[in-house]
């Protein structure tokens, strides 16, 4: 007998589908069997496929992960409707599972009965993509204080990435993760400070998967901030008058919105007339019996607040002194300004009339004290008194 030396497969290149060649002989001529490794989506179709090379007709049998046999040369074994025969050939032997499901997951085995048995197995890998996340409220947002909240991708194979956006920057959250046999459920927790301005505030959680191919899966939530209540009545216009009517409206804010209004008279008890309606408050016919202060008031779970409005009701010919539109501070300023200026200008008048009248007296005496002979010229001395005097003229 010729000496005989043993086949090697050549090494098989690294891709994406792996393809693995097995020699089930040692001759030329020997039969082999390769088997393709498949990636397919949860609820998708998977194709699993077993090339022959130089087949015989020997015994093809085809099992799935739990070694239980679905085709038995291409007739039905496992009584299975998902699993179809596709194609039974010398050359290639193709099965197709639909609705697929991560319990399907696994190595599928191409067995070729010859003198020995030998077989190849397909892994068979499914991938779950993220349904759109959820947004859970662990602690609510309070005007002052923290919100508390987690996006949560329940389920997806790999485990998905979860990120938190807001105004187009990424918030950094703490992630967690938790593995469900085949599957994963990921979770982003952020705690943010809130304000009362940030009552509506725009928020988006995306999920990203390799399954999406390069989408996400966005869902998008709006900050609810509680805050106590704001009233503000809003008066009407102009002076009133006996007989003319009153329309007041209450203004209220406040989250959540306070359900219930209440309108009242300071010491008193509201006028019989008076219609009440939500936020609205009218009287017809005024009188002067009207007159003092109404009081608004609103509550809510967080606080209260109120506001008040005094109304004045004039005689039908009286005479209202109208208020200029000018503030008064404007005009007490303009005129000190003006006080300011007179005074300064009377100083410095008379000022200057001092200063005057002081240089010309300076001037006259030291011209006498240049001319002693003035003196000398007077013999007698009621004469020079009377020099003297006019010199102190």
């Amino acid at each position: 007998m010729r000496g005989v030396r043993e086949l090697r497969p050549p090494p098989c290149p690294f891709a994406l589908r792996s393809l693995v060649l097995v020699l089930l002989c040692s001759t030329p001529r020997c039969q082999a069997v390769q088997a393709e490794n498949v990636t397919v989506l949860e609820g998708g179709t998977a194709e699993i496929s077993c090339r022959l090379q130089n087949y015989d007709g020997s015994i093809v049998v085809i099992q799935n992960p739990r070694r239980q046999t679905l085709f038995f040369n291409g007739t039905r074994a496992l009584k299975d409707d998902r699993f179809q025969m596709v194609l039974f050939s010398p050359r290639l032997v193709r099965i197709e599972l639909t609705n697929v499901s991560v319990s399907d997951e696994g190595g599928y085995f191409c067995q070729l009965y010859t003198d020995a048995t030998h077989h190849q197995v397909a892994t068979l890998s499914v991938s779950v993509p993220p349904e759109t996340p959820t947004v859970e409220v662990k602690q609510e947002a309070v005007e002052g204080g923290e919100v508390t909240l987690a996006c949560v991708s329940p389920r997806s194979k790999p485990a998905a990435t979860l990120r938190w956006v807001r105004n187009g920057r990424e918030l950094p959250g703490v992630v967690s993760q938790q593995d469900n046999m085949k599957t994963f459920s990921v979770s982003s927790t952020i705690r943010i400070p809130v304000e009362r301005k940030d009552n509506g505030a725009a928020l988006s959680c995306e999920a990203l998967h390799p399954a999406l191919a390069g989408q996400r899966k966005i869902r998008h939530y709006r900050l609810d901030v509680n805050f106590a209540p704001t009233v503000r009545i809003v008066p009407p216009s102009g002076i009133l008058r006996e007989g003319d009517s009153l329309s007041l409206t209450c203004s209220v804010s406040g989250n959540p919105l306070p359900r219930n209004i209440q309108w009242s008279k300071i010491n008193e008890s509201l006028p019989e007339r008076a219609e009440i309606s939500g936020p609205t408050f009218q009287i017809s016919r005024l009188s002067q019996s009207h007159n003092g202060t109404y009081l608004c008031q609103a509550q809510n779970d967080y606080g209260r607040a109120a506001d008040h409005y005094s109304l004045l009701v004039y005689d039908p010919g009286a005479v209202v002194e109208t208020h200029s539109a000018v503030p008064y501070a404007v005009i007490g300023g303009v005129l000190a300004l003006l006080v300011f200026t007179v005074i300064c200008a009377l100083i410095v008048t008379i000022w200057c009339s001092v200063r005057q009248k002081g240089s010309y007296l300076t001037h006259e005496a030291s011209g006498l004290d240049e001319h002693g002979e003035v003196a000398g010229g007077f013999p007698h001395g009621n004469d020079a008194s009377q020099g003297k005097k006019e010199y102190l003229l």
